[in-house]
């Protein structure tokens, strides 16, 4: 069963997309902030963290640059999920390697499916690609 960590200080987000998300067969991790949700990706290695950009104790993008500094967590992908769709949304994301972008609101019918297509196989795993 793949696993999906989840970072979303938004509690109505955070259930919408655990649930979507588990109801494609992904097992889900949750946190409400940045610092808890390195330290579960560290833990538990999910095959893709889902992460706000705007978080209560640092920004999402600061958290991915933190993560990819860490073997343990450095290929693990992160798509963004949020309402900052704006260009100075996407320049703060562009230098992050192994990351997407989908924005809010999300279609509930296909969140799932557009997660899933970050993830890759271990020998397909692609770098440096913003997937917008």
């Amino acid at each position: 069963m793949k696993k999906a960590l989840i970072v979303d200080d938004n509690g109505n987000s955070l259930m919408l997309e655990k649930d979507l998300m588990e109801v494609a067969g992904f097992e889900v991790s949750e946190a409400e902030n940045a610092a808890d949700g390195m330290a579960i990706a560290r833990r538990e290695k999910p095959d893709i963290i889902i992460m706000d950009v705007r978080l209560p104790d640092m920004r999402g993008t600061e958290a991915a640059r933190i993560l990819r500094l860490d073997k343990q967590t450095r290929d693990i992908p992160i798509v963004f999920v949020t309402a900052s769709v704006m260009a100075g949304g996407l320049e703060e994301i562009k230098n992050i390697t192994n990351i997407g972008f989908i924005g809010k609101p999300i279609n509930t019918r296909t969140f799932a499916k557009e997660v899933s297509r970050f993830i890759k196989d271990d020998d397909k795993r692609e770098t440096g690609n913003l997937n917008c």
